[in-house]
């Protein structure tokens, strides 16, 4: 895959999970990083903000024709997919055996108001 099907390719479906996830609007992914920054961490908006920045210059500019850090881009892409993918993935709940509980104790008042 060449520098610009994969910049382009990567853009796309972080653009997509911005869209799809957070509401964002925009033309690229500058635009859609600035509609939603206020509910990303800093870390992540940086982060995005450099893959765009690589992905615009990849395309617009003529004497630009390899990413110097391929392997830097790629890391950062991956890593911002997984923030958002953590950000966009419903809470995890930590103590699954509470609502159990709850239901035991629920059980045995009703079981004693029943008895009584």
């Amino acid at each position: 895959m060449s520098d610009i099907e994969l910049a382009i390719t990567r853009v796309k479906a972080l653009e997509s999970l911005l869209e799809g996830a957070l509401g964002a609007t925009g033309k690229g992914l500058h635009e859609k990083v600035s509609s939603v920054q206020d509910r990303l961490p800093q870390p992540l908006v940086r982060k995005l903000r450099f893959v765009a920045t690589v992905r615009n210059k990849i395309v617009h500019e003529s004497d630009y024709t390899q990413i110097d850090d391929r392997a830097g881009f790629v890391r950062a892409c991956d890593e911002a997919e997984t923030a958002l993918r953590a950000l966009l993935a419903p809470p995890k709940v930590i103590n699954k055996g509470c609502f159990g509980l709850v239901l035991v104790v629920m059980g045995a008042i009703g079981i004693a108001r029943w008895v009584s």
